[in-house]
């Protein structure tokens, strides 16, 4: 179970890098005006996500996995993170469907818009975490 912990880690921090990266490259595509600068940004964000979208599934299985290995059900706090990584999953699909909108040059926020919607995944891990270790209910 070691095993399945540690890769379970790795899989929430390079999720976790993924969600805090992509919105990050939306800041700079709401910002650019350039049209070789947008398209080589669209480029990175489009493989970013691909690449991290397994991840996210590799994240929710070994969580899982431990969930119902370890912990009875009546853990509260354990239900609360899974509300919150329910919400984390809607985050990324909703960076997928902002990404389709920069793909079709229909973005129509601002790149302030995008630096507040930059900072759910930081508040949703820190909590997360908060729970995790110290389990307060």
């Amino acid at each position: 179970m070691l095993w399945l912990k540690s890769f379970h880690i790795v899989m929430v921090v390079s999720w976790f890098a993924g969600l805090f990266y992509l919105p990050r490259i939306f800041v700079n595509l709401a910002m650019e005006t350039n049209d070789a600068a947008y398209d080589r940004l669209l480029m990175m964000a489009r493989k970013l996500y691909r690449f991290v979208s397994p991840i996210m599934w590799l994240t929710l299985i070994t969580g899982f996995w431990l969930w119902f290995a370890y912990f009875p059900i009546d853990m509260n706090w354990m239900w609360l993170k899974l509300v919150l990584v329910v919400g984390l999953v809607g985050y990324h699909h909703v960076c997928k469907s902002l990404l389709r909108q920069f793909e079709a040059r229909q973005n129509t926020k601002s790149h302030g818009w995008f630096r507040w919607f930059n900072e759910i995944p930081v508040i949703v891990l820190l909590v997360v975490v908060l729970l995790v270790v110290l389990k307060p209910f």
